[in-house]
C-alpha cells in the first residue's frame, strides 16, 4: 500500500514539471521533457545496479534520479541497489530507451567483428579488403609478403606499409589492400574460433615443386571453415621440378578447382623471389574484393579484432588491432576481450602517432589494463562503466559456453548435437600413421545415413595439436584420434575451448561408438499396438458431469497405462488417456477378456450403451 500511495502522490508529475526549476521548492523534479535536444540513444542497463550507477549511465544527477524513483513510489538512497525493471522505468521517465541485459549480451558481447547491422548507402563507404596468406611451411609465404611490400613501397602520404604491428597496407592502382601478417593458419583460425571474421580473402600459397602438403590441407580446411574466398598463389614456378599441372590436380582432389580446370578458383603462378606474377596476384585480389562489395560505416563506434599483443616494460600493454568498422580515436574507452582501458595513444606502422583510424586500418593501441589474445574482439564503448559491464558479461558468457560445450563421451556429444537441432556431427581426425588416415576417414563417414550425417572436416597423421583444437573450436566439432597421442598444449587448449577429444587404439571401438551414438540422433520408431476391446453395458453418472462407463472386455486386455478410443456406429469419436480403471470396488491395472469393470477416459463425458472401447498403446523403438 505504501508504494501505491507514493505513486498517487507523484502521479502526473512528469507532465507538470518540465525543467529543474519547475519542481517543488524550485529545485525540480526529473527532466522528463527535453524539447531542445535530439532523442537519446538507448542505454544498456545491467540486471541490477545502484542508484548512483544508474544516474551515471543515464547522465543525470543523483538528485534527479532519486526524485524519479520517488515519483514511482520507490524510496532509495544513492548506494541502494535496484532491479532492471525499476531502472528501466526511471530511464523511461527521462525519455531514454533501454536494452535489456540479454539484448546487451547479444548486441555488445557477442557481436560479430566488422558486421554493421544497419548499413545503408547513405552511411557506408567502400573499405579495403583484408587478406591473410596461408600455406605449408617453406612454401614461400614470407617471401611473397616481402615481395608485395617491396613492390609497393610508397611514401607515407600515399598509404605505404605498416609492418611493425602485425599487419600492413599496400596501394595498387590507387586502391588499398590490408594484409594480416600472421605465423600461419593457426593464428588465422584462432581469430575464427573467437568469433572474429576478420579476413575477407585468403591466399593459399602452394609450392610448384612440392605440391599439396599436409599443412596445405590444414590451411584449406581452415579457410573453408571461415567461409572466405580462396585465391591460389602457385609459387616457385622457376624452381627445378616445378609442375603446375600436378599442383592443380592435387588441389582438385581437395575440392579446390582452379579456373584452368573448369572451376571458379583463381590461381596465379608466381615467383615470390623474383617478383614475377605479384602484380597479377594483386589485381586478382582487387577483382575478388570488388565482387564482394566490402563496405563499412565509418561513423559508428569502432569495432575490430586483436591481431597480437605483448607487454612492453616502458609502455605497458600493447595491442595490435585491426579496425573493421567505425572509427577508433585517441581517448576512446575500449574493451579488448576481457580487458579494458582508455586509449592513451595510437601508432601506425611508421611509428607515427595518429589520432584516429577508420575501417580496415591496422593500429597499435596503448592504454589497456591487460594483454588480450589474438582474435579477441575490440570495441569502443561509451564510458568506463559500460566497459566494466561488457567485460563482466563476456566473462560470464565465456564461462557459460565452456560449461555447455564441454563433453566427455560420444553419447554426450550426440545428445548435445540433437539438442541443437542439427543432425550433423563434425569431426577432426588424427591418426598415428599416414596409412590409416584414409581408412579411418572413410569408416567414420560411412556411419552417415539419410537422417544423420557424420562429416569429417580434416583428417591427417600425427599427434593431436593446437591447430586441430582451434579448427574444432571454430566449427563446433570434436577431435578423434586413432593410435596417436595428444600434445600437452593441445589438451590445455581443448580444456580452455571446451572441445571434446576422444582417442582409440582399436578401430572397431571407434566405429562402434560413433555408430551407436549416431543412432541416438534418429527419431525413434513409434508403433500403435491394439491391446483389446470392450463394450459399454451401462453408463453411471458421478457428480454433475462426470461419467463412468460400465464395460465388459470382449477380447484381449485393457491396460490402465494405455489409451482408449471410443467407437460409435463404426466411427471413432474420441481418443484419450485412461484416468481410472476398476473391477468391483478395487482399482486395477488391467482388465482381461470377459471381465467386467468401470473406466473413465480423460476429457470424455458422453458415453452411450453399445459404444465400443478400443484399448491401445504406443511402443517406442530406438533404431
Amino acid at each position: 500500500m505504501a508504494q501505491r500511495r507514493g505513486q498517487r502522490n507523484f502521479r502526473g508529475g512528469s507532465k507538470k514539471f518540465n525543467s529543474p526549476s519547475d519542481g517543488p521548492g524550485g529545485n525540480g523534479g526529473p527532466r522528463t521533457v527535453v524539447e531542445d535536444k535530439a532523442p537519446r540513444s538507448p542505454v544498456q542497463l545491467p540486471s541490477e545496479t545502484t542508484v548512483g550507477e544508474l544516474a551515471e549511465i543515464l547522465e543525470m544527477t543523483n538528485v534527479d534520479t532519486i526524485k524519479a524513483l520517488m515519483r514511482l513510489g520507490v524510496m532509495a538512497t544513492v548506494n541502494e541497489t535496484i532491479e532492471f525493471e525499476v531502472a528501466a522505468k526511471v530511464a523511461a521517465s527521462f525519455e531514454i530507451g533501454v536494452l535489456k541485459p540479454k539484448d546487451h549480451e547479444e548486441s555488445a558481447a557477442a557481436i560479430k567483428v566488422g558486421v554493421d547491422e544497419d548499413l545503408t548507402e547513405d552511411n557506408s563507404i567502400a573499405r579495403p579488403p583484408v587478406v591473410t596468406v596461408l600455406g605449408h611451411v617453406d612454401h614461400g609465404k614470407t617471401t611473397l609478403l616481402d615481395s608485395i611490400r617491396g613492390e609497393n613501397v610508397v611514401d607515407s602520404e600515399a598509404g605505404g606499409i605498416t609492418q611493425s604491428i602485425g599487419a600492413y597496407q599496400v596501394v595498387k592502382d590507387g586502391h588499398q589492400l590490408t594484409f594480416i601478417d600472421t605465423p600461419g593458419h593457426a593464428a588465422f583460425t584462432q581469430m575464427r574460433a573467437n568469433g572474429a571474421q576478420v579476413t575477407d580473402i585468403a591466399i593459399l600459397v602452394v609450392a610448384a615443386d612440392d605440391g599439396v602438403m599436409p599443412q596445405t590441407l590444414e590451411a584449406i580446411n581452415h579457410a573453408k571453415a571461415a567461409g572466405v574466398p580462396i585465391i591460389v598463389a602457385i609459387n616457385k614456378i622457376d624452381a627445378p621440378g616445378a609442375d603446375l599441372d600436378r599442383a592443380n590436380a592435387q588441389l582438385a582432389e581437395h575440392e579446390i578447382i582452379v579456373e584452368s580446370y573448369g572451376g571458379d578458383t583463381v590461381a596465379v603462378p608466381v615467383s615470390a623471389l623474383k617478383g614475377d606474377g605479384v602484380d597479377e596476384l594483386l589485381e586478382s585480389l582487387l577483382l575478388v574484393a570488388e565482387i564482394q562489395e566490402l563496405k563499412a560505416n565509418p561513423d559508428r563506434a569502432g569495432i575490430g579484432v586483436v591481431i597480437e599483443s605483448h607487454m612492453d616494460r616502458s609502455r605497458g600493454a600493447v595491442a595490435s588491432v585491426l579496425v573493421r568498422s567505425g572509427t577508433v580515436r585517441t581517448g576512446n574507452n575500449v574493451v579488448a576481450g576481457t580487458f579494458r582501458g582508455r586509449i592513451k595513444s595510437m601508432v601506425d606502422g611508421f611509428g607515427n602517432v595518429v589520432t584516429e583510424a577508420g575501417p580496415s586500418t591496422p593500429i597499435e593501441v596503448l592504454g589497456l589494463n591487460g594483454i588480450p589474445a589474438a582474435g579477441d574482439q575490440f570495441d569502443v564503448v561509451s564510458n568506463d562503466r559500460a566497459g566494466r559491464d561488457l567485460v563482466s558479461t563476456r566473462e560470464r558468457l565465456a564461462s557459460k559456453r565452456k560449461d555447455t560445450r564441454a563433453a566427455t563421451t560420444m553419447a554426450e556429444v550426440m545428445r548435445r548435437v540433437q539438442q541443437s537441432g542439427a543432425k550433423e556431427l563434425l569431426v577432426v581426425i588424427k591418426t598415428g600413421s599416414h596409412g590409416s588416415v584414409d581408412a579411418v576417414h572413410r569408416a567414420v563417414e560411412q556411419v552417415s545415413n539419410d537422417e544423420v550425417q557424420v562429416r569429417v572436416l580434416s583428417s591427417a597423421s600425427g599427434a593431436i595439436n593446437e591447430s586441430d583444437i582451434l579448427l574444432a573450436s571454430a566449427s563446433n566439432a570434436i577431435v578423434m584420434g586413432f593410435e596417436t597421442n595428444v600434445e600437452p598444449g593441445a589438451r590445455r587448449q581443448a580444456e580452455s575451448e571446451g572441445v571434446t577429444i576422444r582417442t582409440y587404439d582399436i578401430i572397431y571401438n571407434l566405429i562402434d561408438e560413433v555408430e551407436d551414438s549416431a543412432k541416438g540422433l534418429l527419431e525413434p520408431e513409434r508403433k500403435t499396438v491394439v491391446t483389446g476391446h470392450a463394450t459399454i453395458l451401462e453408463v453411471f453418472t458421478h457428480g454433475k458431469r462426470e461419467q463412468i462407463a460400465g464395460i465388459r472386455v470382449s477380447d484381449g486386455v485393457l491396460k490402465r497405462s494405455g489409451r482408449m478410443r471410443v467407437i460409435r456406429s463404426g466411427d471413432e469419436i474420441f481418443d484419450g488417456a485412461i484416468t481410472s480403471m476398476r473391477h468391483l470396488k478395487d482399482t486395477v491395472r488391467e482388465l482381461t477378456n470377459n471381465f467386467e469393470g468401470g473406466v473413465k477416459i480423460d476429457g470424455f463425458h458422453e458415453y452411450e450403451e453399445g459404444d465400443v472401447l478400443e484399448g491401445y498403446e504406443i511402443q517406442v523403438t530406438r533404431r
